[in-house]
């Protein structure tokens, strides 16, 4: 089986590296050719519809809805030929009404499309620990699960094409929240003078810390006492993007919101002030950080 991988950004090369070091043959497509350099048995070829010609199962890595549209409806696009015989796989975090157009129009050239967004970030993708979350016909998920399966360590089948995109939206929606709540945890604890280090190691030893606040916590104190705001695994950006589409989704489906409306007014708040690009597990820290003392 050839597998073709599209999008070699933060998720799409670790994944791509994690494959080639076992011996799989890629054929590979990124828009900056230079971010493609260096990974093992690839052939890195000009246009998406490249990888589609050569391939049999296709894996999309593609960072938001923007880029779905270029990769897909653009020239040497994805949907630029036939697809008879061909699997497309959807990584992105996106809408269910997106993932459900992506179908209809890839089914209509003959092919087969299924979405799995996947849930973890760049460590577990350079690892193949990744938790896929697959949604679309039986048959594109058999097609597709001989390479799903290398790169999760767990991979789920949830039914018909819209249910990964819930899913996926519904597994991060606790995380985005964490960090605002974080922050105003950290307040409570800086209005008697706790010192931060102190007060965030105890947060991240009680029972309401999740499982990434240990690793994500070291460079919250650093952004908090020194303004270093550290290495970034899913900025600010991307973070409102993700929280956009949770906070529009439970809307459209009548869904309570509240929560996630909040979380996200702070982000807006942060990337506003100058934090976009930040990584989005600070944004509690934008609210402190004239309060701490170096």
């Amino acid at each position: 089986m050839k597998i073709g991988i599209i999008g070699l950004g933060n998720m799409g090369r670790p994944i791509a590296e994690y494959l080639s070091e076992r011996d799989e043959d890629l054929v590979i497509w990124n828009r900056t050719k230079s971010k493609a350099m260096g990974i093992l048995n690839t052939t890195l070829v000009d246009q998406p519809d490249d990888v589609v010609r050569a391939c049999d199962v296709i894996l999309c890595v593609l960072a938001n809805d923007t880029a779905i549209n270029d990769v897909y409806h653009g020239a040497g696009g994805i949907l630029s030929g036939n697809l008879v015989g061909k699997t497309i796989v959807e990584l992105c975090t996106t809408s269910p009404e997106t993932v459900m157009r992506l179908e209809a129009l890839v089914q209509e050239r003959g092919g087969q499309f299924l979405e799995c967004p996947v849930s973890g970030n760049v460590i577990p993708a350079r690892s193949g620990q990744l938790m896929g979350l697959a949604a679309g016909s039986f048959e594109a998920f058999g097609a597709a699960k001989p390479v799903l399966e290398k790169i999760t360590r767990r991979l789920e089948y949830l039914g018909p094409t819209g249910a990964g995109a819930a899913m996926k939206l519904a597994v991060n929606l606790p995380l985005m929240v964490y960090w605002s709540a974080l922050g105003e945890a950290i307040g409570l604890a800086l209005a008697k003078d706790i010192d931060p280090a102190l007060a965030l190691d105890i947060l991240v030893d009680s029972s309401g810390a999740i499982g990434a606040a240990k690793k994500r916590v070291p460079p919250i104190l650093e952004m908090l006492t020194k303004g270093d705001p550290g290495q970034v695994s899913l900025s600010l950006t991307n973070g409102i993007k993700d929280m956009q589409l949770m906070y529009d989704f439970a809307k459209s489906s009548g869904c309570k919101h509240d929560v996630i409306g909040s979380a996200l007014a702070q982000a807006k708040a942060a990337a506003a002030d100058g934090w976009a690009e930040y990584d989005t597990a600070l944004v509690g820290a934008h609210n402190q950080k004239k309060e701490v003392r170096k």
